[in-house]
């Protein structure tokens, strides 16, 4: 079976940061769906690679697992997300570096929790951390506190009213700048892919500027296949990739079961595309 002839899903997230399955779960899941190379990319976290490694390993026809992690960067002030692929799970200066990352999502939380505090919603932060039952707190924890409290009708518009920029529950990211993400990605041995990059909402001059600026800072591959997207929105990433010399990734961005996002689903692969599981170092190959 060729790579063009298999489901392969690159971007999904399991209850070991903001995902909804169990890693176990995640993986049965994609082999329901016919996935058949999958990553798991964890928000600024591996914990729940284990797991999910013994879980695949025990099924008659495992997939082929990928260990990843998604890691949040600041560029401009903006959140950028990298997603590495590939990745040796022991290295110890990615450990370290993933803990320093954790302990700034979990100050930002905390500060999260007291402006909603000071807007009279109380109890939001333990609300969350309830929910993350252990996991790297992010966002995507108030939202469904909020969402589940009737603070808005869903976690979408929990963002949109209350934790997007300029809103009452936003505070500005303390990440690690992308050269450095990009740096530590490569000495544990992975390949740093630019995540979702349509979905900064950035004009379309400073998309082709944070595509630059991750190349020149040694990124290695963009997403240019999304779980939602139009096929104009595909057609202009693939351009972009192919301009700055980026290999191509894909992924879902799955994190729980549900009408608009699947673990496989629309992950096409266009025909002339240098996909990432191409590159020389990517597991397996030559």
């Amino acid at each position: 079976m060729t790579d063009e002839t298999r489901l392969i899903d690159l971007h999904s997230h399991t209850t070991a940061s903001d995902g909804q399955l169990t890693p176990s779960e995640l993986v049965a899941r994609a082999l329901d769906n016919g996935v058949q190379m999958l990553a798991i990319t964890d928000h600024d976290t591996l914990a729940g690679l284990k797991e999910a490694h013994s879980f695949n390993d025990s099924q008659a026809e495992p997939l082929t697992l990928i260990n990843g992690c998604e890691i949040s960067t600041r560029w401009n002030n903006f959140d950028i997300h990298i997603v590495a692929l590939n990745i040796d799970p022991e290295h110890q200066g990615l450990d370290t570096f993933l803990t320093q990352q954790r302990a700034l999502r979990e100050a930002r939380a905390m500060e999260i929790g007291v402006r909603l505090e000071k807007a009279g919603i109380s109890g939001a932060y333990e609300g969350a951390k309830a929910l993350a039952e252990g996991a790297a707190l992010s966002r995507g924890h108030y939202a469904r506190w909020l969402a589940d409290n009737g603070y808005a009708t869903n976690a979408a518009a929990v963002f949109k009213k209350y934790l997007a920029r300029g809103k009452t529950g936003y505070v500005p990211n303390n990440w690690s700048d992308m050269e450095t993400a990009i740096a530590i990605i490569h000495e544990a041995g992975g390949v740093a892919v630019l995540a979702h990059p349509s979905g900064y909402k950035l004009s379309a001059k400073w998309l082709k500027r944070l595509v630059r600026e991750f190349k020149a800072a040694g990124g290695d591959a963009m997403e240019v296949v999304l779980g939602q997207q139009t096929l104009d929105d595909r057609n202009n990433l693939i351009a972009l990739s192919r301009l700055n010399e980026l290999h191509a990734s894909l992924g879902s961005d799955f994190h729980f079961p549900g009408s608009w996002l699947e673990l496989g689903r629309n992950m096409f692969q266009p025909q002339g595309v240098d996909w990432v599981w191409q590159m020389d170092n990517w597991m397996g190959n030559p």
